[in-house]
């Protein structure tokens, strides 16, 4: 797969519907519950062709859960599409739960599945935090990845955090004001440490009302032009608590990696083919982290959308993924 830089970007598709680019709705074939441990269920989900080529969709968050839209960036003539709820997330069990969930956790139950599936490789596509659990995925199971499509790429450092937390305000300032005075004044200079204490809090009272805070800001911030239906899924209950309180969880531990580690580890995967798609106006996982990985891997095809922001719902992203999935489908038909 050729490299591609950003000279060539997409052109700009505001005034079009990502419905225009996706594939139409597909139901499942065929649906499970994995048991992982004593605690975490998983659920999971394939449909498309049972004989096609496998191809895995990890969703963002941590703790974003999937979506019915989410099977439709894939020919289902053509792969056994892939999906699954990770820890805490979902129609995963617990919802919500932290203990036992870090990124090594999540690496080993994605190879479970792809064992209990009877797949010997497969196709891993993953867009923000999915993008982060993919590149650990790909590093530690090399010789399970057919290739790699990835989606507003989040490396999982220290200044990725604090951009999250603190620095979108430079370009969402109303949303990040918002996010910031549902704390006390006196806690406002750590919104991390003082939203975490209240996400793990036991009384709903107190956690429910801070996980909505969390989520109306991510959601708020992560298209270029306002998306009120997002902001509607991202603040229902369940999805609130699990974003807020799972992400929370994780930026608090550092991802549960260490500093450039994905950045360091793409040396072992540049012979592997790679898609990465970028919004121009990511304010979530800033364009930045996407420039520095085609930098260390100059052979993956690098296309940013000069129209977008974030979210996969954006017309232009979901073009895009989908005409990635289907260069993939000609290179492993």
């Amino acid at each position: 797969m050729r490299a591609s830089s950003s000279a060539t970007s997409a052109a700009v598709t505001r005034a079009r519907s990502r419905d225009e680019y996706l594939y139409p709705p597909l139901v499942p074939y065929r649906t499970g519950r994995l048991a992982l441990d004593r605690v975490h269920t998983m659920y999971w989900e394939e449909c498309g062709n049972p004989r096609g080529v496998p191809v895995v969709f990890l969703h963002g968050g941590p703790g974003g859960g999937i979506a019915p839209d989410h099977r439709r960036y894939f020919d289902p003539s053509f792969y056994r599409i892939i999906l699954y709820d990770q820890r805490g997330s979902g129609q995963s069990t617990p919802l919500g739960e932290l203990a036992d969930n870090t990124t090594n956790h999540l690496v080993a139950d994605l190879e479970r599945l792809r064992t209990h599936l009877g797949s010997e490789r497969w196709l891993v596509f993953g867009g923000s935090w999915g993008s982060t659990l993919a590149l650990a995925y790909a590093e530690a199971h090399r010789e399970r990845v057919l290739g790699l499509v990835l989606r507003g790429v989040f490396l999982a450092r220290s200044w990725e955090i604090r951009w999250f937390m603190v620095d979108m305000r430079n370009f969402f300032p109303e949303a990040w004001n918002a996010f910031a005075s549902f704390l006390p004044e006196a806690e406002r200079g750590d919104p991390l440490a003082h939203y975490y204490r209240r996400l793990t809090h036991p009384d709903p009272s107190v956690h429910m009302p801070a996980a909505h805070a969390w989520s109306r800001y991510e959601s708020s911030c992560s298209t270029l032009l306002p998306d009120p239906d997002l902001v509607a899924h991202f603040d229902e209950d369940a999805a609130a608590l699990a974003i807020a309180r799972i992400e929370a969880h994780y930026f608090v531990n550092g991802l549960f990696l260490s500093g450039d580690a994905l950045l360091e580890g793409v040396a072992r995967l540049r012979d592997i083919p790679c898609s990465i798609i970028q919004g121009r106006y990511d304010v979530v996982c800033p364009i930045r982290s996407a420039d520095d990985l085609h930098r260390a891997w100059p052979e993956a095809e690098y296309m940013v959308v000069p129209d977008a922001g974030h979210s996969a719902r954006e017309p232009g992203i979901a073009r895009e993924l989908v005409a990635a999935t289907d260069r993939f489908r000609a290179r492993l038909g």
